[in-house]
């Protein structure tokens, strides 16, 4: 098993001790199981989807829970009822948990299942208090959004 060590970054940083945390405790769950197989992809500035081989799974043998910051996803085995004698088991029938620490703000927009592929999508939206905004300087009291995809820079030059 494969050990961090953050002890330096603890000594030098303030405030980022949940970080820090969650690095750790994920090397510690994550060691061993790597069922099912999963992708992740960024698909945007603020879009993500988490892809999973679920195969043999139907949409009620799983169970997506969100909550603040962690995403779960349960597959629940069904009994199999084989026509013939089984001479060779290769294909897994087998439940499984699978969790996400997700980025504050961070909320699931889709699920669907398709040949044999979960694919979850998620989108931050950070809410309009939290964005950074620009304070005008001699008696302006208005602020605005500072906007990120500024072409030309004319809004920034205007304040």
């Amino acid at each position: 098993m494969s050990r961090l060590d953050f002890t330096p970054y603890r000594r030098t940083t303030v405030g980022f001790d949940k970080l820090f945390d969650l690095l750790e405790s994920q090397v510690r769950n994550n060691a061993g199981d790597n069922y099912p197989p999963f992708n992740i992809e960024r698909r945007g500035e603020d879009e993500y989807r988490i892809t999973l081989a679920v195969a043999g799974l139907r949409a009620s043998d799983l169970d997506i829970t969100a909550q603040q910051n962690l995403l779960v996803i349960q597959g629940k085995k069904r009994p199999e009822t084989p026509q013939g004698e089984m001479l060779h088991l290769g294909i897994a029938n087998r439940g499984f948990e699978r969790r996400f620490e997700l980025a504050d703000y961070v909320r699931v927009g889709n699920a669907d299942l398709a040949d044999g592929l979960l694919t979850i999508d998620l989108v931050r939206e950070v809410p309009e208090a939290m964005k950074p905004k620009k304070i005008h300087v001699g008696g302006q009291p208005s602020l605005e959004v500072v906007k990120h995809d500024d072409a030309n820079g004319s809004e920034a030059d205007a304040a």
